[in-house]
């Protein structure tokens, strides 16, 4: 049972989503060619979520959904939210959001069309934009050698706080000044990936808010519950004080 129990404990560990008896069952009996009892396996949930719920853990296995799913306890929820944070501030560089606005602007469009217009060779930004989903690969051009190209995601819009593309900002709405010296396209793609990067800033630092917000929350909550207690330990205290030094008959 031990070693049934370890498979589907390395199922849930896996699975990003919770998953449900019916699905582990259809893995396991796949693995091991042979049906598995599907009590067999409520009984191995039954002992995993008593397992996980030893203090010796930080997380346990979550019945959710209809399904099951390892997630850490709210008892660190601090040191997490933390971490999102921290997360949250690590910001798109200067050659990252020139690119970025690049193909916001002109997708889609290859590697080779991206470095013509910046002057310089884009691999590594390119590399970074596709680690964190903000660009995607959208197929081949017809050109010589069928180089890839490259666009924007869902996540794009949402990292940068915009609902569609139409969003974003237009060149033609920047005023320009005048006797301006140097290379009209440059500078065109230099005021967007300012605007981008102003975006970028107003959208961390609106999750940053959020973020404060949900700890003040939580604070306020173990805040009213601790008050809550107290008052009901002083009360009863009260009441077995009360009756103590009732006089006997």
């Amino acid at each position: 049972m031990d070693f049934l129990q370890h498979h589907i404990e390395s199922l849930i560990f896996c699975s990003p989503d919770p998953i449900k008896p019916e699905d582990i069952r259809t893995c396991l009996s796949e693995m091991f060619e042979a049906e598995v009892p599907i009590e067999d396996i409520q009984a191995s949930l039954e002992k995993l979520l008593q397992k996980y719920e030893d203090d010796n853990y930080p997380f346990k296995v979550f019945s959710m959904g209809g399904g099951y799913q390892f997630l850490t306890k709210p008892a660190y929820q601090s040191s997490i939210s933390i971490l999102l944070k921290q997360k949250s501030k690590k910001r798109l560089s200067t050659s990252a959001l020139e690119t970025c606005a690049i193909i916001a602007y002109k997708q889609p469009i290859t590697k080779h069309q991206i470095e013509q217009i910046r002057g310089v060779n884009c691999d590594y930004a390119i590399q970074k934009l596709l680690e964190k989903e903000l660009v995607e690969i959208q197929g081949k051009s017809d050109g010589v050698g069928r180089p890839i190209l490259y666009g924007t995601t869902a996540k794009f819009m949402e990292y940068f706080g915009i609902n569609s593309l139409k969003d974003l900002p237009m060149p033609k709405d920047f005023s320009k000044d005048e006797n301006e010296i140097g290379d009209e396209v440059e500078k065109e793609h230099e005021i967007i990936a300012a605007e981008l990067e102003e975006m970028e800033f107003n959208t961390q630092e609106n999750i940053n808010t959020e973020t404060q917000n949900q700890e003040n929350d939580t604070k306020d909550t173990f805040g009213d519950l601790s008050s809550e207690t107290n008052s009901q330990t002083e009360e009863d205290f009260s009441s077995e004080s009360q009756t103590s030094e009732e006089p006997e008959e």
